[in-house]
């Protein structure tokens, strides 16, 4: 664990006449936020499923939903600044070994998620989408945080309005006609149209969480004066994406109009399952009030920004109270450990899955919280002792020989 404890708060020496370098060791609260986000997607996919007015448990089911994903996209947003140089981006030909890094991971990634989609798991997968990200990332690596900022509330103003009206545009037979064309579409049932557009994660509107980890990474985390900026900043996105949303639809009646709009439900599970779809795609249509709406994966403007305040949120909190609780650091190793494995737990939890009874990603109710449970012991149990005898996860490990090949590039 010596090589993810590193501080980055001084840049190491440079040689005479090179880049000055800045050391890249992955932050440990980044490790457990990420391992945290894993908890919620085992949540999210073999969870109990919430239910109105329940207790804290219910409550906590509920915030996994989408955010846990979301918090996913906004780690490998600050993971890509690690690979290209977190506070001084790489330059000359590190910043060109570090895209053609990056340029490897998408391809990895771009065939194991269109290999999982092609399980019934289907395009419930996320890693696809990432290769996407990866790829829309690369011109952007060089920029400040400030650049970055910009950008990132740039997409989270105008994406959600540009996808509805695309989506406005699509109907059945255009669908059908574009993924006729499309070799990922015909291979793995999840094209580029919904990687980009109409998936469960179109890169349209989820590189917002992507380029707001960017501009994270960017940030010197050890300062005071930025944790407090963090701090400020994501109690401001989580009141305004999730308060104004809920002021505005009840102001204006939205709320009732987009239920009324539902296709009727006998079980609240079903109910929300349809609730939680893109804005614009089969639920609303060409209704807008869903752009109102801070639902989970509606891809709104407050959807985005009330995620994007959790994520940001988590990441903090995380950081600091390692930091500060020494004991927390020792107690939590096993936890840490799978934030730094998350590819193969990612994986290895689809796959386990799929070998449950009944359809994938809908195991059987009876299990309740107790699948859930075996689920989260599983994975700190396999990550805490595997991180005794190995540097990085087995799926990790694949990944980081599948790019020494960029290492070689002159």
């Amino acid at each position: 664990m010596n090589e993810i404890e590193k501080t980055e708060k001084t840049p190491l020496p440079a040689p005479p006449g090179s880049e000055p370098r800045v050391p890249v060791g992955r932050l440990v609260g980044v490790d457990l936020a990420r391992a945290l986000a894993v908890f919620g997607m085992f949540a999210v996919h073999v969870g109990p499923m919430p239910t109105p007015g329940g207790g804290v448990g219910d409550w906590v089911l509920e915030l996994a939903s989408g955010r846990a994903s979301a918090l996913f996209a906004m780690l490998a947003g600050f993971s890509l600044t690690l690979i290209a140089g977190r506070l001084q981006p790489k330059t000359g030909l590190a910043g060109r070994q570090a895209r053609a890094r990056i340029l490897i991971r998408a391809g990895v990634l771009l065939v194991v998620g269109s290999l999982l989609a092609m399980t019934n798991f289907g395009g419930a997968g996320i890693l696809n989408f990432y290769a996407v990200y990866f790829l829309l990332a690369l011109p952007l690596l060089r920029l400040p945080a400030r650049a970055l900022a910009t950008i990132a509330v740039t997409l989270a103003v105008v994406t959600p309005q540009l996808a509805f009206a695309l989506r406005a545009l699509l109907d059945e037979s255009t669908v059908r006609a574009i993924d006729s064309y499309d070799p990922l579409a015909r291979l793995s049932g999840v094209g580029v149209l919904d990687l980009t557009l109409t998936g469960l994660y179109p890169a349209l509107t989820w590189m917002t969480f992507v380029v707001t980890g960017m501009a994270v990474g960017r940030l010197d985390l050890a300062s005071g004066a930025v944790r407090r900026g963090l701090a400020v900043t994501g109690a401001a996105l989580i009141a305004f994406g999730y308060g104004v949303s809920w002021l505005v639809l009840r102001v204006t009646g939205g709320a009732g109009e987009i239920v009324s709009r539902m296709p009727a439900k006998d079980d609240f599970a079903a109910a929300k399952g349809a609730f939680d779809s893109p804005v614009g795609s089969q639920l609303w249509g060409p209704d807008a009030w869903g752009l109102l709406a801070a639902e989970p994966h509606t891809g709104s403007t407050f959807d985005l920004v009330g995620s994007l305040g959790i994520a940001i949120t988590v990441l903090l909190c995380a950081t600091v109270a390692l930091e500060r609780l020494a004991w927390l650091r020792r107690v939590a190793g096993p936890v840490i450990a799978v934030g730094t494995m998350s590819l193969t737990l990612y994986v290895g939890h689809i796959l386990v899955i799929l070998a449950l009874p009944g359809e994938a990603a809908t195991p059987p109710e009876s299990a309740g919280a107790g699948l859930l449970f075996c689920f989260i012991a599983g994975a700190v149990l396999f990550a805490g002792v595997w991180s005794r005898f190995f540097r990085r996860g087995p799926l990790e490990h694949l990944l980081n020989l599948a790019t020494k090949p960029a290492s070689a590039l002159r």
